[in-house]
């Protein structure tokens, strides 16, 4: 992974900390597709190294933290609905998950490169480590949004991500029903 790439995955955490901290519209595609996106590119940055026991070792060390860490964050989320969408916003507590998981990817980095895995070490996991955190996140999110009954904001075609898992049409109500949308949930 080049320096620009780094620079570039700085910007991406930063702007969705920043995202995180205001609260957001939560599209079902930026909450499960983009991960998966993520973490098979970075899988594919692996893919072409030359990994060695060592560093398979500390790469699942490493992937476990960072999605245990992912599902934290999906606990932690406030959601809620607001025009009849999921609405999620994290609670200022939040940013010590993200020191966390800094402190985490440093941890392994450290430890891998004593052990003489170079690649666990680098800079090259990043897009994975990532994309399984925001896996992670997802993978709480999205039936916590089922159970509540909150669809997915609309994508920028005015589908909606699961919709059909939501039970029915999403016009004014949530399948017919009335809800109070006030409601955190």
């Amino acid at each position: 992974m080049s320096w620009l790439e780094v620079l570039a995955v700085i910007a991406i955490i930063g702007f969705v900390i920043y995202q995180q901290l205001a609260g957001q519209l939560l599209r079902g595609k930026r909450v499960v597709v983009l991960p998966a996106v993520l973490t098979v590119i970075g899988l594919l940055d692996l893919r072409g190294s030359h990994l060695r026991p060592a560093d398979i070792a500390w790469l699942t060390v490493g992937a476990a933290g960072s999605l245990l860490i992912g599902l934290a964050f999906g606990l932690i989320m406030r959601l809620e609905a607001r025009d009849g969408v999921l609405w999620g916003k994290m609670p200022l507590r939040g940013l010590w998950l993200w020191v966390g998981l800094f402190a985490w990817r440093a941890l392994i980095m450290v430890l891998a490169a004593r052990t003489g895995a170079h690649v666990a070490a680098s800079t090259t996991p990043l897009l994975f480590t990532l994309g399984l955190n925001r896996l992670g996140q997802g993978a709480v999110i999205v039936p916590r949004a089922l159970r509540a009954g909150i669809p997915f904001a609309p994508e920028k075609d005015g589908r909606t991500f699961l919709g059909g898992g939501f039970g029915g049409s999403f016009g004014g109500s949530f399948g017919g029903h009335d809800r109070d949308q006030s409601g955190r949930y």
